[in-house]
């Protein structure tokens, strides 16, 4: 990842403005999936690690703004560049990074960057949506799938697909590969945050519900639930919940196994991912997705 980290840095250093670089350098780097993703199917090169760069800038851009939105404090365990440095600043950041990865498109191949600049359009629609689908309590799991697939999965999938145009594979195979691995990668994160330790999170547990996030399992749940269940459930819903209300929320979600139902969402889009790609034998994409299932954060 070392040389990633060295093409972000001097794509940021070339836009000579000491804030950029003070403020870039308190984003802490994630799993860099994409990145990881691209170079397995690719392969090292410098064209490689410049492409996992370019798109290292959107998804942190994507992560300062989706803060700002939120009005997250943390992100990963640490103050968010908007707790930090305000959400102004945290909004010129994005923009800047958007548009310095934008203008390293247009050194690359055209297909590329039509690639990696149609999935930004629509993780900006993802990002719509998810917005105007907090505002009330959400009952439709297609609507949940169409925003996650756009706000998680398609940059993934972009990533697959480049991957493969690098290696001369079949980049409809990849792709696919990509889209069903980032539905399930948002799953896991939705579960997580219902079912993970908090010091582990890196965040309270069940934020998404305070703000406004109604994932799989709460749809699941809200389905199972009577009249009476369903309208205490929805009364939680955007409120900092009491423990009584995280245990009554947990017990009930244990009681009508919703958590085996979402389960068996994600080892759906996991298998397909795999079945997409079965023919190429790559045992690094396999072991991808198992990690990803199987993480704690």
């Amino acid at each position: 990842m070392q040389e990633i980290d060295f093409y972000m840095h001097k794509f940021l250093s070339e836009l000579s403005y000491e804030p950029i670089i003070t403020m870039s350098q308190e984003l802490k780097s994630g799993k860099k999936l994409r990145s990881k993703l691209l170079l397995k199917i690719a392969g090292k090169s410098q064209i490689s690690y410049k492409i996992c760069a370019i798109i290292e800038l959107i998804h942190s851009a994507s992560l300062l703004h989706d803060d700002v939105i939120d009005e997250a404090n943390l992100r990963r365990g640490v103050k968010s560049i908007n707790a930090r440095f305000g959400a102004k600043n945290a909004i010129m950041l994005g923009d800047i990074l958007y548009s310095k990865a934008f203008y390293e498109l247009s050194t690359i191949d055209t297909n590329l960057a039509k690639i990696i600049s149609d999935a930004v359009v629509k993780l900006s629609i993802g990002e719509l949506m998810d917005v105007n689908l907090s505002q009330n309590f959400n009952i439709d799991k297609n609507k949940y799938l169409q925003m996650i697939y756009n706000k998680t999965a398609v940059l993934i999938e972009a990533s697959a697909r480049c991957g493969a145009i690098l290696a001369n594979l079949d980049e409809y195979d990849f792709a696919q590969y990509g889209k069903n691995l980032g539905l399930a990668f948002q799953i896991v994160d939705d579960m997580l945050d219902i079912q993970s330790d908090e010091k582990i999170l890196g965040k309270p547990t069940m934020s998404d519900f305070k703000e406004g996030k109604t994932t799989l399992a709460y749809i699941y749940l809200y389905e199972k639930l009577n009249q009476n269940e369903k309208e205490i459930l929805q009364s939680f819903f955007k409120k900092n919940l009491h423990q009584d209300e995280i245990l009554w929320i947990k017990n009930k979600m244990q009681e009508y196994a919703v958590l085996d139902l979402v389960n068996l969402e994600l080892k759906k889009y996991a298998h397909n991912a795999l079945q997409s790609i079965e023919k190429y034998k790559i045992k690094d994409l396999e072991e991808i997705i198992t990690n990803m299932i199987e993480r704690e954060f």
